[in-house]
């Protein structure tokens, strides 16, 4: 064979059209990014496979990180208990029925040593989905890491910590949004000068997709809620190349397979251009959205579950083929309950199927030039920017969810959407297509009040034991943190050091902030 032919099929093996360029003109690797964020993607590096995994208590999910990492999982992610997220202890009557039910329970630091016990924080790459209470479980973690002797400037990861979604979507806030952005931006400030490879926050359209918004809305929301974060953070006086190259995304990955691969292409262009010509952004780093993504929980079903398995495979082979730098895929489980350890497992085999056999690392964006993917791309950027202007002329996305906006749009958006499924111009197998009654019951996960009891005798014993006027001071300087305007972290840093537990820490941010109540969206 001709060597100039050759050269000419790993040109376009590499960069998936004859000319090489997208729509846009663009190439794998250059702004605005649409064809990804690296010249050869995952020909240099996979994605991280990266499972979701937290249940009971602490010592039962650390080894079930240590099981899913012995079997080739290559980074760690946490989901935590419903009290945890809202900022309560295991013992406090609001956690009463809840305590390790949706992911583990974590009141202080001695919950979060014993959970990453014997893994080297050093040495991977964690990300906790948490964000009310993200900057006192992101403290934990530091202080966990030193203790280990791992420097601060060295661990890699990322902590959610993106309360704007909570207002749209998730509904898991505690203070209002004015004082959770402080809270925001005192991370970001924070890691911008202490943990440099570190996410501060992962700004999520997962959740608003899985309440029920359509993919362009999904694009918008996260995207303006991308801008709202850096424009609180522009006002703390850093430079935008401080610390935008640390601002991290996470996308659905749901069932329209072209729709699902332009969306990611869409969210790249898009955010390289708010980047450039909003914030006159420098650093190529700081122009590239980089992102996690998770099959949609949202579409699994109790019915038939193992197609699920089939649904997961082919939403996840969207987010690979659309670019993704990280993965979570759902087990076919988790519409009954938290994934068992085999459930767990053969999600994660998915991945390595997709990465190991199918071919597709072995080129960049096939879809580029694809008349078809490339419209759609256009479609979704272009209805993206509407959003975006929408949300600008009511004074940027605080505002906007003030005003309950895009709330009342998921909402409507979501009724819409079950509308369709009930008429039957959506299809759902197992639902209202091809449906089997005789559907046979799984085994599933099964978390008793065994667990609660453990926990509050953790506690009580904890609170016996430690330096109480030593919290006590800890606790006070939080206040005076709270109340003075200044950087929470340091403070935060110290209480937890003095082993003052979560529900502590954020009673007192709620006795200076207040707690919030949503107004009704419709």
């Amino acid at each position: 064979m001709d060597p100039r032919t050759v050269s000419s099929l790993l040109e376009e093996r590499l960069h998936g059209s004859a000319n090489g360029s997208a729509g846009d003109g663009s190439r794998p690797g250059e702004p605005p990014y649409t064809r990804g964020i690296h010249p050869r993607m995952y020909l240099e590096r996979l994605w991280t496979m990266r499972q979701f995994a937290g249940y009971g208590s602490p010592d039962e999910t650390n080894r079930r990180f240590r099981f899913l990492l012995e079997q080739g999982q290559t980074g760690l992610s946490v989901a935590f208990d419903l009290p945890t997220l809202m900022g309560y202890d295991s013992d406090h009557s609001m956690a009463e029925g809840e305590v390790g039910k949706c992911g583990v329970a974590i009141s202080s630091l001695a919950d979060m040593e014993e959970l990453f016990a014997e893994i080297p924080l050093g040495q991977i790459t964690t990300s906790m989905t948490i964000t009310s209470s993200a900057a006192i479980l992101w403290a934990m973690y530091l202080v966990v890491a030193e203790r280990q002797g791992a420097q601060w400037s060295g661990l890699s990861g990322t902590v959610q910590n993106d309360i704007l979604k909570e207002f749209m979507a998730q509904k898991e806030y505690i203070y209002p949004p004015r004082e959770s952005m402080r809270l925001v931006a005192d991370s970001i400030e924070f890691s911008a000068r202490q943990t440099p490879r570190f996410n501060p926050v992962s700004i999520s359209g997962y959740h608003i997709r899985e309440a029920g918004a359509t993919a362009a809305q999904e694009l918008a929301y996260t995207l303006g809620a991308g801008i709202a974060y850096v424009e609180s953070t522009l006002e703390r006086g850093l430079a935008i190349d401080e610390f935008a190259p640390r601002l991290s995304f996470f996308f659905d990955a749901h069932t329209d397979f072209f729709e699902e691969v332009a969306k990611f292409r869409a969210a790249r262009r898009v955010w390289c251009k708010v980047m450039q010509e909003r914030f006159d952004a420098k650093d190529p780093r700081s122009l590239k959205l980089r992102f996690h993504t998770q099959t949609a929980g949202v579409s699994l079903t109790v019915q038939q579950p193992q197609v699920n398995i089939v649904r997961t495979a082919l939403q996840a082979l969207a987010a690979v083929l659309g670019g993704t730098q990280s993965l979570h895929t759902n087990a076919l489980d988790e519409a009954y309950a938290l994934p068992t350890s085999e459930a767990a497992l053969l999600a994660l085999r998915t991945q390595q199927v997709i990465a190991g056999e199918t071919g597709v690392t072995q080129t960049v964006d096939p879809f580029g030039g694809s008349y078809f993917v490339e419209r759609l791309t256009d479609e979704l950027e272009a209805a993206c920017w509407e959003e975006i202007g929408k949300i600008d002329s009511m004074g940027g996305m605080v505002a906007a969810v003030e005003q309950g906006y895009p709330q009342a749009e998921i909402a409507k958006s979501s009724y819409d959407h079950q509308r369709r499924v009930e008429s039957g111009d959506v299809k759902i197998v197992g639902v209202n297509a091809h449906a089997d009654e005789a559907t046979e019951p799984i085994e599933t996960l099964v978390i008793d009040e065994r667990v609660s009891r453990r926990q509050v005798a953790r506690l009580k014993d904890l609170r016996s034991k430690r330096d109480s006027s030593a919290v006590q001071t800890a606790l006070a300087e939080v206040g005076r943190a709270a109340a003075g305007g200044t950087n929470l972290m340091p403070a935060i840093l110290e209480a937890v050091r003095a082993y003052a537990t979560l529900g502590e820490i954020c009673d007192v941010l709620r006795s200076e902030f207040g707690v919030y109540s949503e107004r009704p969206a419709l």
